[in-house]
C-alpha cells in the first residue's frame, strides 16, 4: 500500500501552482475564444501537471539528493527527506502516476511534443546525472526553465505553434532568477556537501542582485504582450528582492523565503486574468 501522505509531501503541494499555472496561462493565451478550452484532454493535461508532473520534478530530486538533504535543516523540518530505502517505492509512484497521462499528451501536435519533452529533460536532468545541473553554478538556474515548459506546452497545444521568442527568454530570466533566489537558503548545506550552485559561487548579495536584474529583464521583455500587468509584477519582485538585502544583513532571509511560494502563486493569478480577461 502506497504512503500517500509521503508522495504529498515529496510532491511539495505549496508548489504545485508553479506548473500548473504556466499550464493554465499558456491555453488560455493560445484560445481566440474561451469555449475551446473544454475539451476532456486539456482537463486530464491539467490534473498530469498538477500532481503527477510535481511528483516527477521533486521525486527524482529527492532521490538524487539524499547526502545534500540530510545536512539540510529545511529539508528535515520543512520539506520531505528521502531516505535510500524509500527510493524504489518513490520511482514506482512516479512511473504509475506519469506514463498515463504522458501517453496522451504525445499524441499532440509537433510543437506541443517538443515542449511537454523539453520539460521532461529539464525536470529529470536537473537532479539525475549524467547532466545533474543543479551542481553546475547558472547551468543550475538556467534549467529551471521547466517551470515555464508546460505554459509553452499549453500554448502549443491550442495554437499548434511555439510561442514567440521573446516570451521564451522573459521566461527563461523569471525562472531563472525564481531558482537562483530559491538557492540562497540552501548555500550552507551546499557547502557542506560540496556541491557548487549559481547561490554558493555568488553568495547571498550576489545571487539577489541577479535575481533583480533578472526579474528586471524579464518584466521589459514581456511588456509588449502583458502590458500594465507585466510592468506591476516586475515592480513587485524588484521590491522584493530589495527586500531581501535587508532581511539578509539581519539574517532573516529564510523567513522571507517562506513567502516566496504565496508571491507566485499571486503573481501567477495576475497573470491568468490578464490573459483571461483579454478573451472576453
Amino acid at each position: 500500500m502506497p504512503d500517500i501522505s509521503f508522495l504529498l509531501k515529496v510532491s511539495r503541494p505549496r508548489f504545485w501552482f508553479y506548473i500548473l499555472g504556466p499550464y493554465l496561462v499558456g491555453l488560455v493565451a493560445a484560445a481566440s475564444d474561451l469555449s475551446e478550452l473544454w475539451h476532456w484532454s486539456y482537463l486530464a493535461l491539467a490534473i498530469y501537471f498538477l500532481y503527477p508532473a510535481n511528483l516527477l520534478i521533486y521525486g527524482v530530486n529527492d532521490i538524487f539528493d539524499y547526502e545534500t538533504d540530510r545536512l539540510n535543516e529545511k529539508k528535515v523540518n520543512y520539506e520531505a527527506l528521502v531516505l535510500p530505502d524509500r527510493r524504489r517505492e518513490l520511482w514506482v509512484a512516479i512511473m504509475v502516476t506519469n506514463l498515463p497521462f504522458l501517453a496522451i499528451a504525445f499524441y499532440a501536435n509537433q510543437s506541443a511534443v517538443i515542449a511537454l519533452a523539453a520539460f521532461l529533460i529539464l525536470s529529470i536532468f536537473y537532479s539525475a546525472p549524467p547532466i545533474r545541473a543543479k551542481t553546475k553554478p547558472f547551468l543550475d538556474s538556467a534549467f529551471n526553465l521547466l517551470y515555464a515548459m508546460p505554459g509553452f506546452f499549453g500554448y502549443s497545444l491550442l495554437a499548434g505553434e511555439f510561442a514567440p521568442a521573446a516570451l521564451v527568454v522573459a521566461a527563461l530570466c523569471w525562472t531563472a532568477a525564481m531558482h537562483a533566489y530559491s538557492a540562497i537558503p540552501d548555500i550552507e548545506a551546499d557547502k557542506q556537501a560540496g556541491i557548487s550552485t549559481i547561490a554558493t559561487v555568488c553568495g547571498q548579495y550576489g545571487t539577489i542582485a541577479i535575481c533583480l536584474v533578472l526579474y528586471t529583464i524579464s518584466a521589459i521583455l514581456s511588456a509588449p504582450y502583458l502590458g500594465f500587468a507585466s510592468l506591476t509584477l516586475g515592480l513587485a519582485y524588484v521590491l522584493l528582492m530589495l527586500a531581501s538585502f535587508y532581511s539578509a544583513k539581519h539574517g532573516r532571509i529564510f523567513k522571507l523565503y517562506k513567502t516566496f511560494p504565496l508571491i507566485n502563486v499571486a503573481a501567477g493569478f495576475v497573470l491568468f486574468w490578464t490573459v483571461a480577461l483579454s478573451k472576453l
